[in-house]
């Protein structure tokens, strides 16, 4: 336990190392979910892009009851590893003031992500299959709509602070 609490530690003292060069543009925690959403979004299109590429060989994954593109065999297999690294990150660097319960933000997180998935699979399904764009060009363009998505979801619902900032008009 001590050594992840180093590590949670380090990680969070070298995202905030770089944020003076934001800190005028944008808050801490966003900035923190962008290193964060960041890298963990590289990890998905680099292990989207070897998935696809060499360990399914750009084919058709029959499982005998179902046959599965390449392109979405590719997320289906990915998908497990970024989620779990994707809220690690999530709840332990970027949204640490979140006054909910670990197992309320997964739960939560996993209901973002589930709205992500559909997201991700007709959004590929749109690019691949309907425009005929490259997988991997698709898969960038899907990340950046589902990040988008993501990060509101995240920030006001699976992580929420219970700080609320409302505006009243007199």
């Amino acid at each position: 336990m001590k050594h992840l609490l180093r590590f949670q530690n380090g990680m969070i003292r070298f995202i905030d190392y770089f944020y003076p060069l934001c800190s005028r543009f944008i808050p801490n925690e966003t900035f923190r979910y962008a290193a964060t959403g960041g890298a963990n979004t590289a990890l998905d299109i680099l292990l989207y892009f070897v998935f696809y590429r060499f360990i399914l060989d750009k084919q058709i994954v029959d499982f005998g009851f179902v046959a599965i593109s390449p392109h979405i065999a590719a997320f289906v297999f990915v998908f497990p590893i970024t989620f779990t690294t994707g809220f690690l990150l999530a709840k332990y660097i970027t949204f640490t003031s979140s006054s909910l319960k670990g197992n309320i933000q997964l739960f939560r997180y996993g209901v973002t992500v589930f709205g992500a998935i559909l997201m991700n699979y007709a959004l590929l399904k749109l690019f691949v299959d309907g425009f005929g764009l490259y997988a991997t060009l698709s898969k960038i363009l899907t990340t950046i709509v589902v990040v988008t998505y993501s990060y509101f979801v995240q920030r006001f619902y699976s992580f929420k602070t219970g700080k609320s900032k409302r505006v009243v008009s007199a």
